[in-house]
């Protein structure tokens, strides 16, 4: 079993910066991918930016040039770096872990809400 848990988000203006922590315990030699989801009201959820197990990242074309994910692998956090946040960047935003086992297992952490006044 993996926990995760995030911490970093909040309310602020459009065109400021936040930035988004994930703690990850238990299993961790485990995980090989680790991502981060956002769930805008009434919306599915869906992939912002994912790192796997060699650094190799990739992002939603709308954060593009805006967010960067990062991973410490001695710590077990990752990281999402917000600049110039628009309103449609409102969300839930969930840690995401996948393992690296045969069939792989999907972890998620609670989620914390981040707000973007225009």
């Amino acid at each position: 079993q993996v926990q995760l848990v995030e911490s970093g988000g909040g309310l602020v203006q459009a065109g400021g910066s936040l930035r988004l922590s994930c703690a990850a315990s238990g299993n961790i030699f485990s995980i090989e991918v680790m991502a981060w989801y956002r769930q805008a009201p009434g919306k599915q959820r869906d992939l912002v930016a994912r790192v796997t197990g060699v650094g190799r990242t990739n992002y939603a074309d709308s954060v593009k040039g805006r967010f960067t994910i990062s991973r410490d692998y001695v710590k077990n956090m990752v990281y999402l770096q917000m600049n110039s946040l628009e309103p449609e960047d409102t969300g839930v935003y969930y840690c995401n872990a996948v393992s690296s086992t045969l069939v792989p297992v999907n972890y998620w952490g609670q989620g914390t809400q981040v707000t973007v006044s225009s």
